[in-house]
């Protein structure tokens, strides 16, 4: 899930100020950790309680009320409701934060765990659909399915377009959060990508929800390739110590 992670640092700086070009500093001051990453190491941190998501994800959102670039309008009500309830989001919340379930040992148990973990708030089928393919995505990568097979079930089975590019995309690039559009986009970002780092440099260049695209790019970029220890201990340094805490635990248990 640290692949999430840093697509969000990376992208914060660009999310409402977008960058059309894969040449960009990674890391500067500018850049922070988003709802993002909160979102993503709160399902982590239930996987490892053996909790219920939704619980959790309520208390780590409460804990971090201001991240860089807020909460959006219809999660911020739910994280200050004193009874949230799921409230049929499509959007690409659900798939950015669904990483964690992409690690469990078994694929079956995967996507059951993306459903639960995108129904507490994202319980419209696309936004359950969404979460599941990036776990999906996630769970064929890190067991060594190359990318042709990858894509293959990613239209088979979820049933959405891969065939722009990278470059077709970014030409006709509108700021759209939900997971019918931001799921496929950061699919192909991987699938064009090189290595880690291009990865990320991708799903930043297409425009758009810039931290949450390259979130989810980044988090089936690190199954595939793995991450540069340069690029971890940068992205480290942006977390505080209950962040690293979890996401130290999860690693442990789940690599």
């Amino acid at each position: 899930m640290l692949g999430a992670i840093i697509g969000d640092i990376v992208g914060s700086r660009f999310e409402f100020d977008n960058i059309y070009k894969t040449d960009f500093e990674l890391f500067t001051p500018e850049c922070a950790f988003t709802d993002d990453s909160i979102c993503t190491i709160a399902v982590a941190d239930a996987i490892i309680r053996d909790e219920e998501i939704g619980k959790v994800l309520h208390e780590w959102c409460r804990r971090y009320p201001y991240p860089k670039g807020g909460y959006g309008g219809s999660f911020a009500r739910w994280v200050y409701s004193n009874g949230p309830q799921p409230y049929g989001s499509f959007g690409n919340g659900s798939a950015m934060r669904v990483s964690p379930c992409g690690w469990l040992p078994a694929r079956e148990d995967a996507l059951t765990k993306a459903k639960i973990s995108a129904e507490c708030t994202h319980n419209h089928p696309e936004g359950i659909k969404g979460a599941q393919c990036v776990a999906d995505c996630i769970y064929l990568a890190r067991n060594q399915k190359d990318k042709a097979q990858l894509r293959e079930m990613v239209q088979e089975q979820y049933h959405y377009d891969l065939n722009l590019t990278c470059d077709e995309i970014r030409q006709t690039s509108t700021f759209d959060e939900t997971c019918q559009v931001t799921v496929p986009q950061a699919i192909v970002c991987f699938l064009e990508s090189m290595d880690f780092e291009s990865a990320i440099r991708l799903a930043v260049s297409i425009g758009g929800d810039s931290d949450t695209i390259a979130a989810i790019t980044g988090s089936i970029a690190e199954a595939y390739y793995g991450i540069p220890q340069p690029i971890k201990e940068k992205a480290w340094s942006y977390l505080d110590d209950e962040m690293k805490r979890v996401i130290t635990q999860f690693q442990e248990k789940y690599k």
